[in-house]
């Protein structure tokens, strides 16, 4: 399956996925705003590929149930948190 990835203008590391370069059709008006501009990165074959980020699998449902998969950086990690929970564990009973 072939489809065109674009990168979101307002929001780092959020990308979007379309089966037809340039057809945002399938895309809610409110995923659009918040998305920004969309720049076109590249145009990928999907078949019999591994992506860094995101399943396959779901890409690929995605694409063919909604007609579009938006893909969003995972949370930052809470480093305060992080460090309390090693230093409890690292602390004597």
């Amino acid at each position: 399956m072939l489809c065109a990835i674009y990168k979101s203008s307002k929001k780092e590391g959020a990308y979007l996925y379309l089966p037809k370069k340039g057809d945002f059709s399938q895309v809610p008006d409110t995923l659009m705003q918040m998305f920004g501009k969309p720049t076109m990165v590249m145009m990928v074959n999907l078949d019999g590929r591994e992506l860094a980020q995101v399943d396959i699998d779901k890409v690929t449902q995605s694409l063919k149930d909604d007609g579009f998969f938006l893909q969003v950086p995972p949370p930052p990690k809470n480093l305060l948190d992080e460090y309390k929970q090693q230093k409890a564990r690292r602390q004597p009973d």
